[in-house]
């Protein structure tokens, strides 16, 4: 197996505070693997050390199968990434800005800034100053500089924030693209779970500093069970029916309004019918599947799940 990034027990502490705990990590090559963890959970600091913007208190990064160290230029190279919110000179235009990092980074082919701002999308900007743009078009102008010098490797801290749906599915088919054709390895983290979950190939779960689970897609989607979910009036009641009358015993109560069934040998229509009979009316049914959510927050929340 080929990995582009492995971790060795890495840690990073502030003032005597872990905030990223001996996290051993592997991105295969050429994969969009997900970075999921709720805020402050540690994944923007961790993304922080493998671009070399922050020293690990301990452990190891190796990229492209060398060691990172404070000298790594070349691997550096070889990498794209925005981390955190992307910072440009405000008063440039985007074709300037990309012209800058390219002089800087020793890249000189003239065809790749209009390739790079053809594929985020960002057409009929040549006047306009990047002062004049919105959140959504800094964040398109940022993954431009990430991509421009066609690297191996991108590491993009929340790369979807601040675009509308058009925006994101956009950019989506992008990501695709570029792993798919280019063979570009991605590390993405992003909050939007149903976003990763149509882009990434493996996912990595972090929480209070500490990576819990790796684990793929595919491995996700077949432990997938459908189940029933249903808003009632009266869940004493709605309990009592399918505990006493239906006889079903793998249910989930979610809140004071909500519950989920898992036992497949009851229908929808049989389960309406009977607490409609039995007086518990039913404001709505569903039927549904597991998702990314359901298991991200059954891990954060400390739940049991075998992969």
């Amino acid at each position: 197996m080929s990995y582009i990034i492995q971790t060795n027990q890495l840690t990073k502490s502030y003032k005597g505070k872990e905030v990223v705990s001996n996290v051993n990590m592997k991105v295969k090559k050429g994969e969009i693997y997900g970075f999921l963890g709720p805020n402050g959970a540690g994944k923007t600091t961790l993304m922080r050390m493998l671009t070399n913007l922050v020293k690990p208190t301990s452990g190891e990064i190796e990229i492209f199968g060398e060691k990172l160290t404070n000298t790594s230029y070349e691997i550096l190279k070889r990498m794209g990434s925005i981390i955190e919110y992307p910072v440009f000179y405000d008063k440039l235009t985007a074709r300037e800005n990309l012209e800058l990092h390219c002089e800087y980074m020793g890249y000189y082919d003239k065809k790749a800034i209009d390739q790079a701002l053809d594929l985020v999308k960002l057409k009929n900007i040549e006047n306009k100053s990047v002062k004049e743009f919105s959140l959504g078009m800094k964040q398109r102008l940022g993954i431009a500089r990430a991509i421009i010098t066609k690297p191996e490797l991108l590491i993009l801290d929340e790369p979807i924030n601040g675009l509308d749906p058009v925006g994101i599915k956009e950019l989506r088919d992008l990501f695709h693209m570029l792993s798919r054709e280019y063979g570009i390895t991605m590390l993405i983290s992003t909050h939007i779970l149903g976003e990763m979950e149509q882009i990434a190939d493996t996912i990595g779960v972090i929480s209070d500093g500490k990576l819990i689970k790796e684990v793929s897609m595919n491995e996700i989607r077949e432990q997938n069970t459908e189940y029933i979910e249903l808003a009632v009036s009266d869940m004493n009641k709605a309990v009592y029916v399918l505990e006493d009358i239906l006889k079903i015993t793998n249910y989930k109560v979610i809140d004071e309004t909500r519950m989920r069934i898992y036992d497949s040998r009851v229908t929808q229509g049989e389960i309406s019918k009977t607490f409609i009979m039995n007086g518990v009316m039913i404001e709505e049914i569903n039927k549904k599947n597991h998702s990314l959510e359901d298991y991200f927050l059954t891990l954060i929340n400390g739940g049991g799940i075998s992969a």
